[in-house]
């Protein structure tokens, strides 16, 4: 039956997990330990790709019935690719070098069965208005850049420096989902939601030890 077909989120990210319950989807979480370190001469959006597909491949093995979804967002400006800050002056730099500029995010998104794969990558362009230093070390100082690609969370505190989207906004959050019920129609007419066959917004989140991702 295609509403018994399990949705598995290979992310421990729980922006990722938000924005999956916010758009009514009914999943598990089961994270993915993998090297997400660049290859040489790999692009931003063939890097995301790989890393995508490496995630959700690694948890599809231990989940034989289900659909996993695996993603990785990455912010790019000047053909640089910005991951997590390592600390606060890492933070602040990134912050400085989108100061005033525009960045693309971009998220590449995977789905994987035992015998079945899709993946592509959405892109958005994100513009910065200027930033004092003031307001890079009262941003900083709120520990909100911590683990985030680009050092910002346009969701929250770093929503007022934005002055321009072009493109998804819940891609720069971590996860396009219309690219992502786009894929699940591929494998299925009607993709998993909450409210379904389990019963109203019946959520199942299962949490195993690894390392946090990217956004």
């Amino acid at each position: 039956m295609i509403r018994r077909v399990r949705l598995v989120l290979a992310s421990r990210s729980p922006r990722r997990a938000d924005l999956l319950t916010s758009a009514g989807y009914d999943f598990e979480v089961a994270p993915a330990d993998i090297d997400e370190r660049l290859l040489d001469g790999e692009t931003p959006a063939a890097h995301v790709r790989r890393l995508a597909r490496e995630k959700a491949a690694r948890v599809a093995w231990d989940h034989p019935r289900a659909i996993v979804l695996g993603a990785d967002t990455v912010v790019v400006i000047d053909a640089v690719m910005l991951g997590k800050p390592a600390d606060d002056a890492d933070a602040a730099g990134m912050l400085g070098r989108l100061s005033g500029r525009t960045h693309d995010v971009l998220t590449g998104v995977a789905l994987h069965t035992r015998n079945a794969q899709r993946c592509d990558v959405d892109s958005t362009r994100v513009t910065f208005r200027e930033l004092t230093a003031a307001e890079v070390a009262w941003y900083v100082g709120s520990g909100e850049p911590g683990g985030k690609a680009g050092a910002y969370a346009i969701q929250g505190r770093a929503a007022r420096f934005v002055t321009r989207i072009e493109g998804s906004y819940t891609n720069v959050v971590g996860l396009p989902i219309a690219l992502v019920d786009h894929l699940l129609r591929e494998f299925l007419p009607d993709p998993p939601r909450a409210g379904g066959a389990r019963g109203p917004v019946d959520v199942r989140v299962r949490r195993r030890a690894g390392r946090a991702h990217r956004r």
